[in-house]
């Protein structure tokens, strides 16, 4: 039975166009060519990814953390109450007001500090601000390599400035070795990204996250066994052209660089939407759907991958309207901030109180006011 589906799975017509089988894509006269066995190496790359990001977050990103005075804002503790903490474990993180009337009646606690137990315990859930940069930093650096990288593979490429060039003839297009170390670098340090989502900071766009690094994962490795190596690499570039914009200007708005933040978002802003909603769907898209009809009959790979094209440029249209959203704000002067966020609760009772008397508390010693802004 699994060499039947094995067989099912490798059906050239699956793959490849009609009248070519994977014979044709052996290995001769010095031509090499991609291989599905070549993609075993990106899964314990992925974890060699996960082990150079600790040292990386630990001892890069902790020190450039604290050069940019990346500092913590203290946050109120809920007190111990196993009623309330057993509701927030098993039920929900957010009662409902009936919800908070009965724990009030079960804990022994008013109404209003049982709200305000609830948004504690949520504070306390919600990510540091030295995990959010230390993040940030990762993935720039990364961005931003893959990014030169990737202009090097293919910058000198006739494809590079004609379009027509990627198929010129397809599927019998030998592989190059900057192609296959572009690959396998993309497509583990995607692996990297899925393997590590749970851990990492959690917003809004969660579900949509997933769905994009498994979008990814499923196109890098379809173009490699389809031989669509031209495209790929063309694709991949395109993306990290304005990741790593993204991710400095959330670095900068850790630090409190809010000018800095800004202007790089604006940056990333205009990049992000003449690539991904003008380059993407007008030239590339135009590139995999049409020019390769003029070749070969439509097949299920050519369907295939262009549909998980459309998958990926829903996300983009999705994402770009969030980006919008936050260059409105930027127009109208108000703060810039990652629409995507989960933003930190305060308290607007006790501690409002205690501070008109005794100054900022929490826990009983002075709150630090970490929110100044830096001027560039």
């Amino acid at each position: 039975m699994f060499q039947t589906l094995y067989s099912y799975f490798w059906w050239e017509r699956l793959w490849l166009p009609a009248n070519l089988t994977w014979a044709d894509l052996e290995d001769r006269d010095g031509r090499v060519y991609a291989k599905a066995s070549d993609l075993y190496i990106t899964l314990p790359l992925a974890f060699l990814f996960l082990v150079v990001r600790h040292l990386f977050e630990t001892y890069v990103a902790t020190p450039l953390a604290g050069l940019l005075n990346v500092k913590e804002k203290i946050r109120l503790k809920a007190t111990p109450n196993a009623v309330l903490e057993k509701f927030y474990a098993a039920t929900t993180k957010h009662p409902k007001q009936a919800d908070v009337e009965m724990l009030s009646k079960k804990s022994g606690c008013s109404v209003r500090q049982v709200e305000r137990w609830f948004r504690r315990r949520r504070n306390q859930d919600r990510p540091s601000l030295l995990k959010k940069f230390r993040e940030a930093s990762w993935r720039f650096t990364f961005y931003l390599i893959a990014f030169i990288a990737g202009m090097a593979v293919i910058v000198d490429k006739p494809w590079f400035y004609d379009l027509r060039e990627v198929w010129k003839g397809y599927p019998i297009q030998s592989m190059l070795p900057s192609q296959y170390w572009y690959y396998m670098i993309e497509l583990s340090f995607y692996w990297s990204l899925l393997f590590s989502i749970a851990s990492d900071v959690k917003r809004k766009d969660f579900k949509e996250q997933i769905i994009h690094h498994v979008a990814t994962i499923i196109l890098i490795s379809f173009s490699w066994f389809a031989n669509y190596i031209r495209a790929g690499t063309l694709i991949m570039a395109l993306h990290d052209s304005s990741d790593y914009l993204l991710e400095s200007a959330k670095m900068f708005n850790y630090a409190g660089w809010r000018n800095t933040c800004n202007n790089i978002f604006i940056v990333f802003a205009a990049v992000f939407i003449v690539t991904r909603l003008v380059i993407l769907p007008f030239w590339i898209m135009h590139c995999t759907v049409v020019y390769p009809l003029d070749l070969y009959p439509a097949f299920f790979g050519y369907y295939f991958f262009n549909f998980m094209m459309v998958v990926l440029q829903s996300l983009h249209i999705f994402w770009a309207y969030l980006i919008i959203r936050m260059a409105q704000k930027f127009i109208t002067g108000k703060v810039v901030e990652d629409e995507r966020s989960d933003r930190e609760e305060t308290d607007n009772s006790e501690e409002e109180e205690e501070a008109a008397k005794n100054g900022p508390l929490s826990n009983g010693h002075p709150v630090l006011n970490n929110n100044h802004r830096k001027t560039d």
